[in-house]
């Protein structure tokens, strides 16, 4: 049997907003989707994942790029932030800004592995597996 893109994404999510409720995860995001219009038909069953499971999301329409991740991922994708406490989505934000700073000030480069590294802390990754991603990052943003 064959599962269509659309149920094998929302049932990603439930997967994720589950770990989230028991704290396997800080944040978790959805699958990046091409257009806000794709993102947003899945907010009405996120709506019901994140009732169900005592979580929230967070609509993200300026996805976070870091070395973490190969940038063609994530530019110019929308996908949705899953969180339990503000302090988690709150740090998201303030880590994004610090990298907006960063790139604005011409200082990115000297803190950028670091930003990454705190990213993946962030969606709960363990340090070897950060590293691993880190290392097998081969396609990231050129500022």
């Amino acid at each position: 049997m064959k599962i269509d893109e659309y149920s094998y994404r929302l049932g990603a999510a439930d997967c994720f907003c589950e770990m989230v409720r028991a704290g396997v995860k800080r944040i978790a995001l959805s699958h990046p989707c091409d257009s806000r219009g794709q993102r947003d038909a899945f907010l009405p069953d996120f709506d019901r994942l994140c009732a169900a499971y005592g979580v929230r999301y967070y609509v993200e329409d300026d996805p976070f790029l870091t070395d973490l991740f190969p940038v063609s991922m994530n530019r110019g994708k929308f996908n949705v932030i899953f969180y339990q406490e503000a302090e988690a989505l709150g740090d998201y934000l303030a880590l994004k800004a610090e990298k907006r700073r960063a790139v604005e000030a011409g200082e990115y480069a000297a803190c950028r592995e670091e930003i990454a590294r705190r990213y993946g802390r962030l969606l709960s990754y363990a340090e070897n597996g950060i590293a691993r991603l880190l290392a097998a990052n081969q396609e990231r943003e050129v500022l």
